[in-house]
C-alpha cells in the first residue's frame, strides 16, 4: 500500500489529479479502474476522482507499491537525460516565483516526437535542482509560454503553481503583456512601420475537422517597425497582440517578406543567398523584450534578452546597424480595443 500526506503546494486539486501524478507511470485505464474498485481511499473513506484535495488529507492507495513506482522504460530515458542535462540559457531574472532565460536556437521547450537531448524543461528543473521524484502533487517548475524550437530569446518559468496559473491568465488574455522580437526579413519594407491585420488559419486543425467545419481562421494582429533596412533586407522590432502559431513567420510571409533563414515559410533562394554572404545559419527571430505584471504582485517586469552573437554577426556582415538601446515597434491601439 502507498500512503501519502497532502502537501500545501498539493491542496485544492482533484484526486485523481493528484493520484494520476503519483502514479505517474501506470496506464490512465489502469488508475481510473483503481477508482472504481475502491483502491483509492482519502481519510479513510472511498475516494471520489473529483473531490478536492485539502492540506493534510491522508491519501492510501492499495496495491504492490514497488510495481506501482517503478518507471516505464521511456520515463528512465527522460531521467537519465535530464540527469546528465548541461544547461544552455542565461538567466536574465529569477526570484521566488518566476525564472526567466534567454533561450538559444535550436532548444526545445519541452520533450516530444522528435525530440533528442535535454529541453528547456528539463534544464530550468536541473538549474533549479528540482528533486527527480518529487512528492505527489506537488508543481514542478515549467515553461508559462510557448516559443518555437528555432527562436532565440526570452522564456518565462514558473516556478510555483501559483505563479503558473496567474502567467497563464495573463497570456491568455494578452491584455497587459508586450512581446517584442527582432526579425531580420527579406528585402525593403514599403515604409519605417506597418501593421498586418489578416487572419490566420487554425495551425493545427485537422483534415477530418476541415471536412466538417470548414477551415477555421483565428484574429492575427502583427505590427512592425524598422530598425534599418538596405535592398536585401531589414532588421524589424515586431510585437504581435495576438500569439498564433508562427504568427511573426506566416505573417511576414503573406506580406512578401519572410523571415531570413526560416525553413518552413521562408524564401529558399534568399535563405541560401543569405547563408552564403551573411553566415546566417539558423532563423532569424529573436524574443527580444516582454513587458507584463509580475505573476504574484503585479510589480510591472520588464525583461532584454540581447541579440545572440551570431545573428549580431550576420548583420555586421550586412553592414545592417543593430538595435539601439530602448529602440522597439511602439504599436498604436487598435479602434474600439481600449488599449
Amino acid at each position: 500500500m502507498i500512503t501519502l500526506t497532502v502537501s500545501a503546494d498539493a491542496a485544492g486539486q482533484r484526486l485523481d489529479k493528484y493520484v494520476r501524478r503519483a502514479l505517474r507511470d501506470v496506464p490512465l485505464s489502469h488508475v481510473y479502474k483503481m477508482f472504481r474498485t475502491r483502491k483509492v481511499r482519502v481519510n479513510g473513506a472511498r475516494g471520489r476522482p473529483e473531490q478536492i484535495l485539502s492540506e493534510g488529507d491522508a491519501v492510501a492507495i492499495r496495491g504492490e507499491e514497488e510495481r506501482l513506482l517503478s518507471p516505464a522504460p521511456d520515463a528512465a530515458g527522460r531521467s537519465a537525460r535530464a540527469a546528465r542535462a548541461d544547461v544552455t540559457f542565461r538567466v536574465l531574472h529569477e526570484d521566488a516565483d518566476v525564472l526567466v532565460v534567454d533561450k538559444p536556437a535550436g532548444l526545445a521547450a519541452h520533450p516530444g516526437t522528435g525530440i533528442t537531448g535535454a529541453t528547456l524543461v528539463e534544464m530550468a528543473r536541473a538549474h533549479l535542482s528540482v528533486p527527480e521524484h518529487p512528492s505527489p502533487g506537488e508543481f514542478r517548475p515549467s515553461p508559462a509560454h510557448r516559443l518555437d524550437r528555432e527562436t532565440s530569446g526570452i522564456v518565462l518559468v514558473a516556478k510555483t503553481r501559483r505563479a503558473m496559473v496567474k502567467l497563464t491568465e495573463i497570456f491568455t488574455s494578452g491584455e497587459e503583456v508586450r512581446k517584442t522580437y527582432l526579425v531580420l526579413a527579406k528585402g525593403k519594407m514599403p515604409r519605417e512601420t506597418g501593421t498586418i491585420d489578416q487572419p490566420l488559419t487554425e495551425h493545427e486543425q485537422t483534415a477530418r475537422s476541415k471536412a466538417m467545419h470548414g477551415v477555421k481562421l483565428q484574429e492575427a494582429v502583427t505590427r512592425w517597425k524598422v530598425l534599418s533596412s538596405m535592398r536585401e533586407a531589414s532588421l524589424l522590432a515586431v510585437t504581435i497582440e495576438t500569439g498564433r502559431t508562427h504568427q511573426i513567420r506566416r505573417h511576414l510571409r503573406e506580406v512578401g517578406h519572410p523571415v531570413a533563414g526560416d525553413t518552413r515559410h521562408g524564401d529558399f533562394a534568399f535563405n541560401r543567398a543569405a547563408r552564403a554572404r551573411w553566415g546566417l545559419r539558423r532563423m532569424f527571430l529573436h524574443a527580444w523584450k516582454l513587458a507584463l505584471p509580475h505573476p504574484t504582485g503585479g510589480a510591472p517586469l520588464r525583461l532584454e534578452a540581447p541579440l545572440p552573437e551570431e545573428l549580431a554577426l550576420v548583420l555586421s556582415r550586412a553592414n545592417l546597424p543593430g538595435p539601439a538601446p530602448g529602440s522597439g515597434a511602439r504599436p498604436q491601439p487598435r479602434p474600439g480595443s481600449g488599449r
